[in-house]
């Protein structure tokens, strides 16, 4: 049986998350780490909205990737 992810890790997947499609696996496993480790559910987060935030700065419309 494979333990929780490392925050290391996780921070990696949500990383690589926004450039590619995650895995079965790995969206699994980092649904168990986010449930429960509030510091990556915010970190994951605020990925997000940086990107974003960064999308609209550069005119294309972050919805679209």
């Amino acid at each position: 049986m494979r333990m929780m992810l490392p925050c290391k890790e996780v921070a990696r997947l949500v990383s690589q998350g926004l450039d590619r499609r995650l895995g079965f696996g790995e969206r699994v496993a980092l649904r168990v780490h986010f449930a429960i480790c509030g510091g990556c559910r915010n970190f994951e987060r605020q990925m997000k909205l940086l990107r974003e935030a960064a999308q609209q700065l550069a005119g294309t419309d972050p919805q679209s990737t």
